[in-house]
């Protein structure tokens, strides 16, 4: 299984980024894909997950409304689209993949396949 994250950038606050993750490597059906995110000197956190088949859709409870996952599935690619950045929303993201069945999807413990991370810097 390989993930690839891009799409990370520089942006002012108040702009929009679109990060993609492109799987491979195998059949991701029943799979769980998240994208998490760390800041310097702290933990990795949940931002959001997406179920591959069928589109169900987690957030953390703070990005709601201002981030949105989705999928394409004829591309294997994962989006995040990131509106109305603030400062804080600066981390590296990460995408994941999760062959778990019945977990919560919030902890990074049950993510088996992670990218390479893609940096946000949010600033003015």
């Amino acid at each position: 299984v390989q993930l690839q994250a891009s799409g990370g950038g520089f942006v002012q606050p108040g702009g929009s980024l679109r990060l993609s993750c492109a799987a491979s490597g195998r059949t991701f059906s029943g799979y769980v894909m998240g994208w998490f995110r760390q800041a310097p000197g702290k933990e990795r956190d949940f931002v959001a997950s997406i179920r591959w088949s069928g589109g169900i859709t987690y957030y953390a409870g703070s990005l709601k409304g201002r981030f949105t996952i989705s999928i394409d599935i004829a591309k294997k690619t994962v989006y995040l689209q990131m509106n109305s950045l603030t400062p804080e929303d600066t981390a590296v993201y990460y995408c994941a993949a999760s062959s778990r069945s019945g977990g919560s999807y919030y902890r990074s413990d049950e993510y088996a396949y992670w990218g390479q991370g893609t940096l946000v810097t949010v600033s003015s």
